[in-house]
């Protein structure tokens, strides 16, 4: 199915997930269940809904980082996000001194 499309082997992020019973979005793949993975592919503009038995788990996306303020936050290889030192504060826009 996935090959058809031309979507067979290719990777991209997770962006959510839904119950497509209630949210009405197209799935490619046959539901086992009532559960969908949206996925943004490299290089496309849109993203795919998929049943999650045609995806397969690369990586948790190490080195992302996110910011909060002025802390930092980054994704280990295990998954989880460390918080990194704070980053320094600026003065805001309208101090000259």
């Amino acid at each position: 199915m996935t090959e058809s499309l031309g979507l067979a082997d290719l990777t991209g992020s997770v962006y959510g997930e839904t119950t497509p019973s209630v949210t009405g979005v197209e799935v490619v793949g046959y539901l086992d269940d009532d559960y969908a993975i949206n996925v943004q592919l490299d290089g496309r503009d849109e993203s795919v809904w998929f049943s999650s038995s045609l995806l397969e788990f690369v990586d948790h996306g190490a080195g992302t980082e996110i910011v909060i303020g002025n802390q930092r936050i980054v994704r280990a290889q295990s998954g989880e996000w460390v918080v990194d030192q704070p980053l320094p504060k600026s003065k805001p826009w309208w101090r000259f001194w």
